[in-house]
């Protein structure tokens, strides 16, 4: 026993794991595979090279939460009514992902079947956030002439494109093999890319013409850092950098999908705090646009599109295993 907890084994180098578990650049700190799920769960406390992934995801879904309970108890937020629901989904599909993502860092090593399942339960959390994101944009954040524009095809529209980036980034991962192509990534930031323009327009628009106007609205520089926080962590999504450029150093801490959590947790939280100043002070817009039932009409396709994601991750899945025990056959 070390420190109250069981002596785990220690990490290796990537010589000593499986193609599929190597990242680039990173030259040690694996954890090896074959073992319990109990040593994997333990890992959240040993030094390797996933640990800075989990954390920074486990500490925003707290903040998250937190910060979440604060404001209820302050505004008495009844969660059942209608102008509530968007947010409570935005909240859930928040800490969704965010809990799809640490699970999937914390626990991928195990196995090549449980590195599949793994990050295709994260993709679809990736697809839920995209949709929560959308609904509580839509809801709360939008502006008039926005939205009297495209207030019809929007949620549809964005509801497909949060199931394509799941559906795309799970097929990227099953067609692809180490070392990835370049049309892998394009299968996972295209469709993530046309998700994020769409769910983000109602903002983009309403932050261009507040900083236009001489901006004064506390909720538009929250939406606004959550914008560049964003663009920040997809250039570290994209661009294995810094290991790119410093092999073997950046092994535990510093390596580009690190940074790209760090600023995506930055994120969320930005967004969080631009909504609920959003759903705080712009009720009577709100109401004036939408009656109970589009309300939950909107919500109700919300988990339609977690129905469909799941369903999706749980058909690649399957031709995994299939792939995988006629290999070992």
């Amino acid at each position: 026993m070390e420190g109250g907890l069981p002596q785990l084994p220690r990490t290796v180098p990537e010589s000593d794991v499986p193609q599929l578990f190597r990242e680039p650049y990173i030259r040690a700190g694996y954890r090896p595979t074959g073992h319990r799920w109990r040593y994997y769960f333990l890992s959240l406390f040993q030094k390797h090279n996933e640990v800075v992934n989990v954390w920074t995801h486990l500490l925003a879904a707290l903040a998250v939460l937190l910060r979440v309970r604060a404001f209820a108890e302050a505004e008495g937020v009844a969660w059942a009514a209608p102008h509530a629901l968007p947010l409570l989904l935005f909240v859930l599909s928040s800490v969704a992902y965010l809990t799809c993502s640490l699970l999937a860092h914390l626990l991928q090593s195990r196995s090549e079947l449980a590195h599949y399942t793994c990050y295709f339960a994260d993709y679809v959390g990736v697809g839920v956030y995209q949709y929560g994101s959308a609904l509580a944009h839509f809801f709360y954040s939008a502006d008039q002439a926005w939205y009297e524009r495209f207030w019809l095809f929007f949620l549809p529209a964005a509801a497909f494109c949060g199931w394509l980036s799941c559906a795309g980034c799970c097929y990227a991962k099953y067609r692809y093999r180490r070392p990835y192509p370049v049309m892998r990534k394009l299968c996972q930031v295209v469709p993530a890319g046309l998700a994020f323009v769409l769910d983000i327009s109602p903002v983009a628009h309403r932050v261009a013409l507040c900083h236009l106007a001489g901006c004064q609205e506390q909720a538009a520089w929250y939406h606004t850092l959550q914008i560049l926080f964003f663009l920040v962590s997809a250039y570290f999504f994209s661009c294995p950098v810094p290991e790119k450029y410093f092999p073997g150093s950046c092994d535990i801490v510093g390596h580009g999908h690190q940074i790209f959590h760090a600023f995506l947790s930055i994120c969320t939280l930005s967004q969080l705090e631009a909504i609920l100043l959003d759903y705080q002070g712009r009720r009577e817009l709100f109401l004036q646009r939408h009656g109970p039932l589009s309300v939950y009409a909107a919500c109700l396709s919300f988990f339609f599109l977690a129905a469909c994601s799941a369903a999706t991750a749980a058909l690649l899945r399957h031709k995994v295993k299939a792939r995988l025990m006629k290999r070992d056959s």
